[in-house]
C-alpha cells in the first residue's frame, strides 16, 4: 500500500494557488482512475483505488500546508505503513515551470509542508517535485506561491497533472526513474518541458 500526500491548503479561495498543484497531482490521479469518492478522515480528504494493482490512498491535508505532517502521520499510524510508503506531491520553486523531479529525503529549504512532515515523521520519504518556477527575488515569493497561476499557466499545468496521473502507476510501484522520464516524455511531446537535465536543480524554498 502506498499513501500519496497532495500539499496545499484547503479551500476555494486558494484553490487555484500554484503552492496548491499537489492538491491538483492527486485529483487527476483520482478522476482518471476511478477512485473513490473524497471523505474526510485523518485532518484531511482522502480516495482510495489501486495503480497497477498496488492499493493507494490519497491524502489532502486540510490542516493548512504548515500543519501537513499530523495530517500524514495520523494516516501513517492507520495504515501501519513506513516513511519509504509516503510519496509527497509538492509545489517547487528551483525548478522551471512544467518540470518535475522525484528524489528521496533531501533538503527541505524553507517549503514549510515538507517541514511539517519531516517534523512528524522523518525525512525519508519520497517528494515530486513539481516545478512553478522562482520570482526572482526572495521577498516576492511569499505572494507568488499564495497567487493563482495565471492564464498562460493553465495548458502547461493541466498537462503536467494529466501525465502524472497516466504514469501514476510507476510511483506506486517505485518505478521513479522510469516515472520521471515518462512524464518528461509526455511533456515534451506536448511542447512543454524543454531542455530537460538529469541535474539536480535545488531544494524547494
Amino acid at each position: 500500500m502506498r499513501l500519496f500526500v497532495g500539499l496545499g491548503n484547503p479551500g476555494s479561495k486558494y484553490a487555484h494557488n500554484r503552492h496548491n498543484v499537489g492538491f491538483m497531482a492527486v485529483d487527476e490521479i483520482a478522476r482518471r482512475h476511478g477512485f473513490s469518492p473524497w471523505r474526510r478522515r485523518f485532518q484531511g480528504m482522502t480516495s482510495e483505488g489501486s495503480l497497477d494493482q498496488e492499493k493507494v490512498i490519497l491524502l489532502r491535508p486540510e490542516t493548512f500546508m504548515n500543519e501537513s505532517g499530523r495530517a500524514v502521520q495520523e494516516a501513517l499510524n492507520f495504515f501501519k505503513l513506513g516513511v519509504d510508503d509516503v510519496v509527497v506531491f509538492q509545489d517547487e520553486l528551483e525548478l522551471p515551470p512544467a518540470k518535475l523531479r522525484v528524489k528521496v529525503g533531501g533538503g527541505i529549504a524553507g517549503h514549510n509542508g515538507l517541514r511539517s512532515i519531516s517534523a512528524h515523521i522523518g525525512n525519508d520519504y519520497r517528494r515530486v517535485r513539481l516545478g512553478i518556477g522562482h520570482p526572482g527575488i526572495k521577498e516576492l515569493v511569499h505572494g507568488y506561491v499564495l497567487s493563482d497561476f495565471s492564464k498562460a499557466d493553465g495548458p502547461w499545468v493541466e498537462a503536467l497533472c494529466g501525465a502524472i496521473a497516466d504514469n501514476a502507476g510507476l510511483l506506486a510501484t517505485a518505478r521513479d526513474s522510469t516515472f520521471q522520464n515518462k512524464v518528461h516524455l509526455a511533456m515534451q511531446a506536448k511542447g512543454f518541458d524543454e531542455g530537460f537535465s538529469d541535474k539536480d536543480d535545488g531544494d524547494a524554498v
